[in-house]
């Protein structure tokens, strides 16, 4: 049973009553990330993150972790391009205990100058790890050249530059002026009564006065673009895509399918075709994200330098037939039946279920339900999936990022003979 019950200061709670079960998830979701970050603070959002888990008036940062730990629980938290969340779970019986730690490191996180400065130096080592993974690197390369000079196009953990740049004074005031009432939303799922739930946020959270952010932006302007990275490795990488649909697209549920089709799983085409059947990868997959006003449809592979003209005539073949046959009755019946028991499965667990509470009051205002989920993806038709396939995935839209030891990068791809 879902409820939701919106504060005077614009805070919203929502909650799922799940009452079969033994636990509670509760998040704290704030509607702000790198997209909202100006050029001088990027990678802010992702500092803040870190540093709610460093101290408060009340807690140091070991009585945080303590305090969840010693009664069997987890916490953890997530910046994205659009939101972050604050998450725990626990026992029901000791809901209290996670919601007073959460509002805790939410309003009273003391930003001490020093636990910046060490802090800045983790995340500065955190993005050599990250460059030293071409395999996570080359998805925000992507990102970057498709759509350069666009805060989308950023990556959420900053860079070693802008990281070194961020002053204590900076994250106050970004904290001041995102973490206000009305971008907030409390979501709360497990085996709890929204009343419960309700009459304990609400002292913590009604205070302040309604504020919200001015969190308005430029949509994206896509590039369609070939970029070539030469780095020594032992494989090449590759990002392959087009820009895709955004949240408030109907059509992103035909999208859903053409995904997991084409690279969706281990049964999927390109998975069957170049690895199965090949065994010219280790890893190929594709994937969509999709944002407020933009989305993108992408197709990753790693592969040996004398290998990578192959898999990309292969990939492409594979794209290309699904836009000239689409799929058939029989593929469509198993895809939706694959993502209606994916769904279903990841609805057992109590902190998937207030995930998408969260995200869905931050995105949509609303409640996206598995229902309704599972209600679109049965309306999508084969004529539906061959329309929005060869409008997304047509040639003249695809834009390729390579990493690796190139010693020749194509100069003709297989798309544009």
């Amino acid at each position: 049973m879902y409820q939701k019950v919106v504060l005077e200061n614009g805070t919203r709670i929502a909650v799922e009553e799940m009452p079969a079960m033994r636990s509670v998830s509760i998040g704290i979701w704030v509607g702000t990330g790198s997209r909202y970050e100006n050029p001088d603070e990027a990678g802010i959002s992702h500092l803040i993150e870190h540093m709610a888990f460093k101290g408060t008036a009340r807690r140091s940062a070991r009585q945080i972790a303590e305090a969840i730990e010693s009664v069997g629980g987890q916490m953890n938290a997530f910046t994205s391009k659009e939101y972050t969340c604050f998450y725990a779970r626990v026992v029901d019986e000791h809901l209290p205990i996670a919601i007073d730690v959460l509002a805790d490191m939410f309003f009273s996180s003391l930003f001490k100058a020093d636990d910046i400065d060490r802090e800045k130096k983790v995340i500065q080592e955190e993005i050599r790890m990250y460059e030293d993974a071409p395999d996570e690197l080359i998805h925000d390369l992507f990102a970057q050249m498709v759509w350069s000079g666009h805060p989308l196009g950023r990556p959420v953990i900053g860079t070693m530059d802008s990281v070194a740049g961020l002053s204590r004074e900076a994250l106050l005031d970004y904290h001041q002026r995102q973490y206000c009432p009305g971008n907030l939303v409390l979501a709360l799922a497990g085996n709890l009564t929204t009343d419960a739930a309700v009459s304990a946020l609400r002292p913590l959270f009604e205070g302040a006065g309604a504020v919200s952010p001015d969190n308005r932006t430029r949509i994206p302007e896509t590039r369609v673009a070939k970029k070539s990275i030469t780095k020594p490795l032992e494989q090449v990488h590759f990002c392959l895509g087009a820009p895709a649909l955004s949240q408030h697209d109907d059509r992103i549920y035909t999208l859903q399918i053409i995904n997991t089709i084409l690279g969706g799983g281990a049964s999927s085409r390109l998975f069957q075709k170049i690895r199965e059947e090949r065994g010219l990868v280790y890893a190929i997959y594709s994937y969509f994200t999709a944002f407020n006003d933009a989305g993108l449809f992408t197709v990753y592979a790693g592969t040996n330098a004398e290998n990578l003209n192959d898999v990309l005539e292969l990939t492409w073949q594979e794209i290309e037939q699904l836009m000239d046959s689409g799929i058939t009755p029989e593929e469509l019946a198993r895809t939706k039946e694959q993502i209606k028991g994916s769904l279903l499965l990841a609805s057992e667990s109590v902190t998937h279920r207030m995930h998408r509470l969260g995200k869905s009051e931050i995105i949509y205002d609303r409640l996206i339900s598995p229902e309704e989920v599972l209600q679109k993806i049965s309306a999508v038709t084969r004529e539906d999936v061959l329309s929005l396939s060869r409008e997304l995935l047509a040639p003249e839209r695809l834009s390729i990022t390579m990493i690796g030891a190139i010693n020749e990068a194509p100069g003709r791809l297989p798309w544009n003979r």
